[in-house]
């Protein structure tokens, strides 16, 4: 993706270093990325046509600074560093948007600071847990079996450009490292069962917020999405037919419009 520029910034009194990648034009909107860490792809893209997109990597999740997890001991202590990272890049009012694993930490972060955001998106977040709901583990799944958890459709376009390797097998042995090294960091915060509280936190979540969700989501099942919805009371929830857990990837022709559309809603009634 073009035109994106890095930016280096320390929280937690001089602790924790985050990398942001930073990429568009317009109001602030800050992206949190799924355990496997940033990838950029055509959902991003399209914010970045009227948003200036913040990115930050997750502490551990960034290749070049793998050890910056060891610096977060807790979940609390990540929502911290999260929320002064908003205050360190001089932003306000960010939109946030989030999936999965950041879809949570959207979540958390609408919730504990309620003032932050001026709306959320949440694609398929984990964060709550119901027995007869049961989700996925997706922290121990070799590659392949990771990708038939992901996506309905396998052969579709999104699904064929995020599980595509290269030829190079010293390539491969490097994205397999880094993304058994991303799952175990963020893993540390949601494993064995992602049950972080947070279902007795989003009643304080006052942005407007549209909980997006895949049909057919065999990592964490669809009946979440009114979980979440049932909480959250200034909420709305779009199902994405034909479509498993990254719905801005495998139906973008459905997810980026109706984002789009409720973005743009919203705005109007700042």
């Amino acid at each position: 993706m073009t035109g994106v520029r890095e930016e280096q910034l320390t929280v937690l009194d001089g602790t924790v270093t985050f990398s942001v990648a930073i990429v568009g034009e317009g109001p602030a909107l800050m992206y949190l990325h799924p355990a496997g860490g940033l990838e950029f792809d055509s959902f991003i893209e399209d914010l970045a046509t009227r948003y200036t997109v913040y990115a930050p990597r997750f502490p551990g999740t960034d290749p070049n600074a793998p050890y910056e997890i060891h610096k977060l001991p807790t979940l609390l202590d990540a929502l911290l560093a999260y929320e002064e990272l908003v205050r360190a890049l001089g932003i306000t009012r960010p939109v946030l948007v989030g999936q999965s694993f950041g879809g949570m930490l959207a979540a958390e972060l609408a919730a504990l600071f309620p003032g932050v955001p001026s709306a959320v998106v949440l694609l398929d977040p984990i964060g709550l847990w119901r027995e007869d709901l049961p989700i996925a583990n997706w922290t121990t799944l070799p590659m392949e079996e990771l990708a038939a958890l992901l996506f309905h459709d396998l052969d579709c376009e999104g699904a064929r450009a995020m599980t595509e390797l290269p030829d190079d097998p010293d390539a491969v042995a490097d994205i397999v490292a880094n993304l058994t090294w991303a799952l175990g960091c963020t893993a540390k915060f949601v494993w064995p069962i992602p049950d972080t509280g947070l279902v007795r936190r989003l009643h304080r979540i006052v942005a407007p917020t549209l909980i997006v969700w895949g049909e057919q989501d065999r990592l964490i099942p669809v009946g979440y999405a009114d979980e979440f919805s049932s909480r959250i009371r200034r909420s709305r929830v779009l199902i994405v037919p034909d479509c498993g857990h990254i719905p801005q990837v495998e139906r973008p022709d459905v997810v980026i419009p109706q984002v789009g559309a409720f973005l743009s809603e919203v705005a109007t009634q700042v």
